[in-house]
């Protein structure tokens, strides 16, 4: 497979709308290039994950809060963030992958969950989910 081949499915300029399921794609293909699939467990993943999750935490960990908030002011922070931001969300779709999770959708239940189980205070009726504009 070709550079070209292997990566063309989920490049939009910077910027632009990008595909999950091409994003996965473009990360599977990445990994069967390279034999990694037996390596790819969702337990391999999820460690993985966890790992990376941690080295984005190590950016923030002696930071003042204030700090913190200025991060992506210092360009070397900001491609590390970027980076680590990079690792976790790879990762995650990996592991949605090989679980048959479509990450979107959890997420989007999960809000739905959480609208319900935490209403918006002096909301009149429990559970009634408010947009922005309400």
């Amino acid at each position: 497979m070709t550079d070209a081949q292997n990566h063309g499915a989920a490049r939009p300029a910077a910027g632009g709308d990008l595909d999950v399921a091409a994003l996965q794609t473009r990360l599977a293909r990445f990994a069967a290039a390279r034999d990694w699939q037996p390596f790819h467990t969702p337990k391999n993943l999820a460690t993985a994950l966890s790992v990376e999750a941690a080295e984005l935490v190590e950016i923030f960990q002696w930071l003042t809060p204030e700090q913190s908030a200025r991060v992506m002011d210092d360009p070397e922070s900001a491609h590390r963030v970027r980076d680590e931001v990079a690792d976790v969300l790879a990762y995650l779709l990996q592991l949605c992958e090989v679980l048959g999770v479509d990450a979107l959708a959890a997420l989007a239940a999960k809000i739905d969950r959480n609208e319900t189980r935490f209403p918006v205070p002096g909301a009149p009726e429990k559970g009634i989910r408010h947009s922005p504009e309400s």
